[in-house]
């Protein structure tokens, strides 16, 4: 192959590096920022197989029955999938690994699209996983390659660690072959393969003789480098924070770390010998740092620097030359607060729950922006699943009058996601209560992803939908309805029958995502300013195409409306007219 550079994403450069390493199985479920892994590797599907799995426990378990039958697998998700994973990600530390077996954790410093900072680096230490961390998408590329390898030498699962600003930024990639891995024949082994009281013990001892010999030999590794410089100043780092240390203390010595876990004692012991002063820069939690020092060795860490968020090149200026970032370095980027999209299905739920006075418990997607102004429904959203278990416990917690204003709201993929064992714990435990399930056919928050109940797959193949009325009904739920989101007077109507119901219900919201663009727009909303008495109602469920004009008439932008009539339904004068398009 001649050789070929082409620009690419870091999870671009992720998906490429393992089609290169080999890989035949990909499994993942999409959460940012590590969504576009998938979507990448997809386009060597007719050399591998790859898959949007329910969820990232389901994905993990994918990924290892590919590595028991011998293949190279590869599983992705965010750093709070990881979470979700982690039941068969620590029972596969202890059995190892047939074929090589590598978890891309993508975490999300800054918290751009996550309920909290997570630093997978701590999982993967408390599960005694080796974690790879690259720092451009060259390296992403090659580190990976490099994880297949380390996999099936020490019979251990890799962790990949990425963030946000890695995932998400482009670098110039060199492009190899595929490599021409033969699968590895299947041998039974009830020993290492089942993880019972009696073999796990042994296991554990395997793992521990495993770290031993990482820690050792990951000094010579070749993704661990020593930049040898000014000696007076000296930085242990890795990952995307070693551009920043670059960028800001040129001309000092750096120890790059590519292996992040189990750090290399016998190099780091090196290199803090021969500096002055040493620094540790890395993002999120002291991992690196807590443990240099625990061997004796002066480092300054997070005295100085942020245990939250993204590092940057002036924060380093700022806190060890003490240099105060130019101004115009520092330019004010207006906010933009996110909000849901003219026409969004969700803003309907929304704006009647608003008007009937009712609080939601939520859960993971577009709809936590039901919980900021105007809506203001959404009071609780703790992570994928939760909102139903939620509204549960607060009815075993207070009983049914505590929730008599109350539902869960819940998205289509995230039902299918965890939301499923919710509801029936909820009927198996005797529990009442309502459940939206705002079904947009789609996966919207990470970029409109299918699901089981989409009826397509990753590959593109066309297989049977999942029908959610269906699965509730199976699940017990007897009161189970479907209604178009934007009948507004039928969605109030029906939600107000079941808060009173002392039963289980299930409100299914069924209208498309308006960005999938399944329906073309035919019309759009306008305002006819002699009818308008400038009441506001238009104004309440917040749409972003309506405005306020300085007379207080209102104005819809016909480049953003999609005709969904939701302002139409609030207005009581007849000021809203549709206009063909």
């Amino acid at each position: 192959m001649e050789e070929k550079k082409v620009m690419m994403l870091g999870n671009e450069a992720i998906a490429r590096g393992a089609y290169e390493a080999g890989v035949k199985v990909s499994a993942a479920y999409p959460g940012t920022p590590s969504t576009e892994i998938s979507e990448n590797i997809v386009k060597y599907k007719d050399e591998l197989y790859c898959e949007w799995s329910p969820n990232e426990k389901v994905a993990m378990e994918v990924a290892i029955g590919a590595s028991f039958a011998g293949v190279r697998s590869l599983v992705s998700m965010k750093h709070v999938g990881v979470n979700v994973a982690a039941d068969p990600l620590y029972s596969m530390s202890y059995i190892g690994v047939t074929g090589g077996l590598v978890l891309v954790a993508a975490d999300d410093p800054g918290l751009y699209s996550s309920q909290n900072e997570q630093d997978s680096r701590m999982v993967a230490r408390a599960a005694q996983v080796p974690v790879i961390e690259p720092s451009d998408s060259q390296e992403a590329k090659d580190f990976i390659k490099f994880a297949y390898d380390l996999s099936e030498k020490y019979d251990t699962p890799v962790i990949f660690r990425t963030t946000t600003r890695l995932s998400h930024s482009q670098g110039l990639v060199k492009l190899s072959e595929r490599s021409n891995i033969a699968d590895k024949p299947y041998e039974r082994n009830i020993a290492k393969n089942v993880m019972m009281p009696g073999n796990a013990k042994i296991r554990h001892l395997a793992v521990e003789e495993r770290e031993k010999k990482l820690i050792e030999d990951s000094c010579d590794f070749p993704i661990n480098r020593v930049e040898m410089n000014d000696t007076s100043i000296g930085v242990i780092t890795s990952g995307i924070p070693y551009q920043y240390v670059k960028e800001a203390l040129p001309h000092a010595s750096v120890l790059k770390l590519g292996l992040v876990n189990p750090l290399p004692r016998r190099l780091i012991e090196d290199f803090a010998s021969k500096v002055d002063k040493l620094y540790i820069v890395e993002e999120l939690d002291p991992l690196i740092e807590t443990q240099v020092k625990s061997w004796g060795i002066k480092a300054i860490g997070k005295e100085i620097f942020t245990i939250q968020g993204e590092y940057s090149a002036n924060m380093l200026r700022k806190a060890v030359l003490l240099q105060e970032p130019d101004i115009k370095e520092e330019a004010k980027v207006p906010g933009r607060p996110p909000i849901l999209c003219p026409g969004c299905p969700h803003r309907s739920v929304f704006t009647v729950l608003n008007k009937l006075k009712v609080h939601a418990a939520g859960d993971i997607g577009c709809y936590t922006l039901g919980a900021v102004p105007p809506l203001g429904v959404i009071d609780t959203t703790v992570c994928m699943g939760s909102s139903i278990s939620t509204l549960h416990g607060m009815e075993k917690a207070r009983g049914r009058e505590f929730i008599k204003d109350w539902v869960a709201v819940i998205g289509d993929s995230t039902f299918m996601h965890t939301g499923v064992n919710s509801l029936m714990n909820m009927v198996y435990n005797q529990g009442t209560g309502t459940v939206l399930i705002l079904d947009n056919s789609t996966t919207g928050m990470t970029g409109h992803q299918d699901h089981a109940a989409t009826g397509k797959t990753l590959q593109g193949d066309e297989v049977p939908a999942i029908d959610i009325m269906k699965l509730c009904s199976a699940l017990g739920v007897k009161n189970v309805f479907e209604i178009n989101v934007f009948d507004v007077e039928g969605l109030e109507k029906l939600i107000k029958q079941e808060l009173a119901r002392e039963e289980v219900s299930v409100i299914i919201t069924r209208t498309p995502c308006v960005l999938l663009n399944r329906t073309p727009v035919t019309h759009v909303c306008k305002v006819d300013p002699d009818k308008c008495k400038k009441c506001g109602m238009c104004l309440k469920p917040g749409c972003p195409a309506v405005t306020k004009l300085a007379d207080g008439t209102t104005k819809i932008d016909a480049n953003m409306c999609n005709g969904c009539g939701l302002c139409k339904s609030q207005c009581k004068f007849g000021a809203i007219e549709d206009e063909a398009v």
